[in-house]
């Protein structure tokens, strides 16, 4: 795609969620503070073609799945009002534990559960692609083991795109494949907004840039990974450096949305094409938004055509 206008400047829209007094509202404080930036820039604009804005939340999901998805709709809301038209919340987003056992057994769901249903009713009522990580039940073939899968469901509340994490965590002394089921190696998992092509992964897979070479190569411009990236030493260092070599590489955006403390290390971010960091968090609870412009893509891949430029193509290793 070539664009005839001269490429702007890189939007930078960044709010962080602090705990207010109860008769403050923060989304309107945030929303009055930014009003004359979304108000001014077409990168802001809802519908504008090759531009859109989005927002990741981070947010401390725990066991209660009710009152993960009631923290999740405030965040929510509060994206929506920045203008962000995908809205990425993170892994387990409906149920989060630092180490996985029977209770995220037993509290597994269909897609066609209360929390996914729930997740697409937020989409619906606040008009945005919503992206949460959910712990999914394969059926009654698989009683000991679930799926840890992202959802994306539209403004029209219907199901736009499913991705069941491929590379399980088994490291740092973890063992995701003790309860989770490896999802099928299939084609990756793309939707587009606004002209806009998103492509998912989660958590671990940011360690094995073969599968985020693949989903960049499926043509996508912004690559979504929602995480559970547990504290350690040296794990923000890893994350965030991971995140831009992503980019960088591929030359996407890459919007990473991580759990806050205590369960994860926080410092969810959105970063440009060329591993500029446009907005980031710390380790509380808030929400950040950048805007995401194709123009900017092209550029980058101008400068960078290096994946046009690739010699080698990823396949699949067969199964052990």
């Amino acid at each position: 795609m070539q664009y005839e206008r001269a490429t702007p400047e890189p939007t930078v829209v960044t709010v962080t969620t602090v705990p207010a007094p109860a008769a403050d509202d923060p989304v309107a404080a945030a929303t009055a503070e930014l009003e004359s930036e979304i108000a001014t820039d077409p990168a802001l604009l809802p519908g504008a073609s090759g531009r859109t804005v989005v927002a990741v939340v981070q947010f401390a999901p725990y066991t209660d799945k009710s009152a993960n998805l009631a923290a999740l709709r405030e965040h929510v809301r509060e994206a929506a009002a920045l203008g962000a038209r995908v809205v990425v919340a993170p892994e387990y987003s409906m149920f989060a534990v630092m180490r996985l056992d029977d209770r995220v057994l037993a509290a597994a769901e269909p897609l066609t559960g209360e929390y996914v249903t729930g997740l697409r009713g937020l989409a619906a009522e606040f008009g945005v692609h919503l992206v949460a990580g959910v712990v999914e039940s394969p059926g009654g073939h698989e009683p000991d083991h679930i799926y840890n899968t992202l959802v994306v469901a539209g403004p029209d509340a219907d199901f736009v795109a499913v991705y069941r994490k491929v590379h399980l965590y088994d490291a740092f002394g973890f063992k995701e494949s003790d309860v989770i089921l490896p999802g099928e190696i299939a084609e990756p998992a793309v939707f587009t907004v606004d002209g806009v092509m998103f492509g998912l992964q989660t958590c671990f897979d940011l360690r094995f840039p073969e599968g985020c070479r693949r989903v960049a190569a499926a043509g996508a411009h912004v690559l979504l990974l929602p995480a559970q990236w547990i504290p350690g030493p040296g794990k923000v260092d890893q994350w965030t450096t991971l995140l831009r070599a992503r980019a960088i590489e591929n030359t996407v955006y890459v919007v990473a949305a991580d759990h806050a403390a205590p369960r994860g290390s926080g410092a969810s971010m959105i970063v440009d094409p060329g591993g500029t960091v446009l907005a980031e968090l710390g380790d509380a609870p808030g929400v950040a938004a950048a805007g995401i412009d194709l123009a900017q893509v092209d550029q980058v891949r101008t400068t960078n055509p290096s994946l046009s430029l690739r010699r080698f193509e990823i396949v699949p290793r067969p199964a052990d």
